[in-house]
């Protein structure tokens, strides 16, 4: 069956950080409550936090998931003490914000060919940000309808209601929707579990070890077209 509705992830699928949340960022939070780091292992640092949000057992929305993530990076970039944690939380209070962060090139030319064609549009989102400022922000209120916000919902990806809930706004089926996104666990084994199609985004060309069989592989969404 033929695909009536694309839905796509937002952080690192469509949009991306800006220099508020990469080291330089870090490093003024952190001297705001007098923390020394050092921004030179921002790389490492948020590699060896990434478990905390890759291994979630409880599918629940949980502010402090994210503020122990960030906090743990900001303890691998040598922060220690009482105040690790307010600069945690500030930081997860300025992700809701859009200015500090780009929305890919390929994204509104893409997005718009897509509409144009007839595909109804969502996205779904682990993030507390709304996604209706997202969408006027970023100029995408034409573009896009259903919109799943887990801080919203109260799920996260995988958590197959919040799919569900997308399916129920776009008024398709599982078997007429497609999933884009940079997550295989939260994402791509979600949406699959949920009953639709996955399309696994990977801006940097890095494939997974073990893609499983039956899902697409592409490294922009100009490739997107060619594999629905």
């Amino acid at each position: 069956m033929s695909p009536r509705a694309i839905v796509f992830d937002v952080d690192f699928t469509l949009i991306y950080p800006g220099p508020t949340f990469q080291g330089e960022g870090y490093a003024r939070f952190c001297a705001a409550e007098q923390l020394d780091i050092d921004v030179a292992r921002f790389d490492q640092a948020v590699a060896a936090a990434s478990f905390i949000l890759d291994e979630v057992e409880e599918q629940v929305y949980d502010p402090n998931l994210f503020i122990h993530y960030t906090a743990t990076i900001i303890e691998h970039l040598g922060g220690r003490g009482a105040h690790v944690i307010r600069v945690a939380e500030r930081i997860y209070e300025q992700w809701a914000s859009n200015h500090h962060f780009e929305i890919y090139d390929d994204v509104a030319p893409v997005l718009a060919g897509l509409s144009a064609s007839g595909f109804v549009l969502g996205v779904i989102s682990n993030s507390h940000r709304s996604l209706e400022a997202f969408k006027t922000h970023f100029k995408l209120d034409a573009l896009i309808g259903a919109t799943i916000s887990s801080a919203e919902h109260g799920f996260m990806k995988p958590h197959r209601s919040i799919f569900d809930a997308a399916l129920q706004q776009a008024g398709v089926s599982a078997r007429e929707a497609v999933m884009v996104g940079d997550s295989l666990k939260a994402d791509i084994e979600g949406a699959r579990a949920a009953g639709m199609r996955g399309i696994l985004l990977r801006r940097s060309g890095e494939k997974p070890a073990a893609l499983p069989p039956g899902i697409s592989l592409i490294t922009s969404l100009h490739e997107l077209r060619a594999v629905l």
